[in-house]
């Protein structure tokens, strides 16, 4: 029998202004673990990705996220903390519970990416 143990799985993130989507992603609360010209990678505790400087609007107009949280309303209390609606113009919608057993929040980065960040609704 093989070894079919998957390690991780990575998105590669579209930005269209690569200096400012990675500031927007350590406000939102991602560190930095490396970064090349071209390339960044973040994580927040399990979870990672990473940013590319590259933008295609067919792409990025289309990609989305999802993060699942211990706790939805500490994320959403943190981008309330850090203004980033009014820092980055991004658009975000207040946290909800979902049909599909999740309570989330919507956040969309600069380059019109757009995150649901969510907690198992059993949990909230």
């Amino acid at each position: 029998m093989s070894n079919m143990t998957t390690i991780e799985a990575k998105a590669f993130v579209p930005s269209r202004d690569f200096g400012l989507s990675k500031r927007f992603y350590q406000d939102l609360g991602f560190d930095l673990a490396w970064s090349s010209e071209d390339l960044a990678c973040f994580r927040q505790g399990n979870a990672s990705f990473l940013l590319q400087n590259f933008y295609v609007s067919e792409h990025a107009d289309n990609f989305m996220m999802h993060l699942l949280v211990e706790d939805v309303e500490a994320w959403w209390g943190h981008v309330q903390a850090q203004g980033l609606p009014a820092k980055y113009g991004v658009k975000v919608e207040p946290p909800a519970d979902r049909p599909w057993g999740l309570r989330d929040f919507v956040i969309i980065d600069p380059t019109g990416v757009l995150w649901r960040i969510g907690q198992d609704s059993s949990a909230a």
